[in-house]
């Protein structure tokens, strides 16, 4: 094996490429098909009561016989009864973010699960690594949802954590094509994660309209914002545009989570209210132009990975 090899040999999965845990938009049936064509199909289960999330993993076994894994935020209220939930349906990796890893890394790996952690600095990267688990994504502040506060561009961070620390490095922010993944496996990563690429896929939990809003989008359509509270990155819409008027008028955090309120991501990406909804995607939607199936997109990306990887030898080498 080499040593660039571990994301696959981690994963038992063919392709280093995972479908970032979404919520509201990655369910059993993107995570299974994810995984039925090569790649790391992730439940996303922020958005899920610990019932629903039962539901969806046993839904995924029966629909893959491939690996798959579940996402969860530690600021889930119920993250103990979501953390219970994948042991006891023996899900075979968890990918763990926005919270101190190792709460509930020593009892994951007590049961045989892969466990991964979501960082978006090396500092985070290095806590993670010493909490004990087997991999980390480190995630540049180009990325859709909830984010890093430190601003930290894809380029720069992942060559940083991936020469600090020992276990492998998956990179995640403003990847969509196999290009993107390609830079990011030179940079030392040893896998990627997409997640606003597979927003836009026929299996996608998210609502069509929302799905056509991310398609529509144009450069600069996104903003990091609400880094009072936790850092997301949304698309422009009257929602946005009245958060950057609160701000504008000095807002107080307080006033901040009343104009938030209860539901807001539910609201847009599930539901689909493109004005009052909280729509959360990355830089990088501005490059993505269709709704296709997840299958297509994992082909497409691996086959544009090669390509570009053949394409490196024409390159001067400026001896």
């Amino acid at each position: 094996m080499q040593d660039r090899e571990r994301i696959t040999q981690l994963f038992g999965t063919k392709f280093p490429l995972v479908q970032a845990g979404m919520i509201w938009c990655s369910g059993w049936e993107l995570a299974s098909t994810v995984s039925n064509a090569g790649g790391l199909g992730v439940i996303g289960s922020g958005s899920m009561y610990p019932e629903v999330l039962r539901e969806h993993i046993r839904k995924c076994k029966k629909a893959t016989n491939e690996p798959f894994g579940v996402n969860i935020p530690m600021l889930y209220p119920a993250v103990e009864e979501h953390i219970n939930t994948v042991i006891e349906e023996r899900v075979p990796v968890v990918f763990t973010s926005a919270g101190n890893p190792s709460t509930w890394t020593a009892k994951l790996k007590a049961h045989g699960t892969v466990v991964v952690h979501v960082v978006s600095s090396v500092k985070f990267a290095l806590r993670a690594e010493a909490a004990g688990v087997d991999a980390v994504v480190a995630e540049g502040f180009e990325a859709g949802g909830h984010n890093g506060r430190e601003e930290t561009t894809t380029l720069v961070l992942v060559p940083m954590v991936a020469k600090a620390l020992r276990i492998p490095v998956i990179a995640a922010g403003g990847i969509a094509d196999g290009r993107a993944m390609l830079a990011a496996m030179c940079l030392g990563a040893e896998g990627v994660q997409m997640g606003s690429r597979f927003v836009c896929s026929a299996e996608s939990s998210g609502h069509q309209a929302f799905k056509q809003h991310v398609v529509d989008a144009g450069e600069g359509g996104t903003t990091l914002t609400l880094k009072e509270l936790a850092p997301v990155r949304l698309l422009h819409n009257k929602f946005f545009l009245d958060l950057k008027a609160a701000y504008a008028r000095g807002a107080t955090v307080e006033e901040l989570k009343a104009l938030l309120g209860r539901a807001r991501a539910k609201r847009g990406m599930f539901e689909g209210d493109l004005e009052e909804g909280e729509l959360e995607i990355g830089q990088v939607s501005a490059a993505i132009d269709r709704i296709m199936p997840a299958a297509e997109i994992v082909n497409e990306v691996m086959s544009e990975y090669r390509a570009a990887l053949q394409g490196l030898t024409s390159l001067p080498t400026y001896t």
